[in-house]
């Protein structure tokens, strides 16, 4: 994939995935960075870092748990290590840095 599409693409996820979390329903600051980085605070302090790897091709998540990465594969973003699937991963990931359940869903 160019560089340019991949781009495009991930930067597109990221603002779903922006608009997604602001309508969550829990209280998490988010913070759009330059270069395609979304920055998570939850209400306990601890944060969250989505961004682009454009030289990998790769969304990634740096979480209290690890560090994850995702490719896009057939229309969805898939964990590079076992094929998880990058919202519901997203979920469970904000869900125990929030103290709380986080339910997200790509929005329409």
């Amino acid at each position: 994939m160019e560089e340019s599409a991949f781009n495009a693409l991930a930067e597109a996820e990221l603002a779903r995935i922006e608009t997604a979390l602001e309508d969550c329903g829990v209280d998490i600051d988010i913070e759009p960075k330059p270069g395609g980085v979304l920055e998570l605070e939850f209400d306990n302090g601890s944060k969250m870092i989505l961004n682009r790897h454009t030289a990998a091709r790769e969304i990634w998540v740096a979480a209290k748990s690890g560090g994850f990465h995702f490719r896009p594969q057939e229309g969805r973003w898939v964990s590079a290590r076992d094929g998880a699937e990058l919202w519901a991963m997203l979920a469970a990931l904000c869900s125990e840095q929030a103290g709380e359940p986080v339910r997200l869903a790509p929005p329409a």
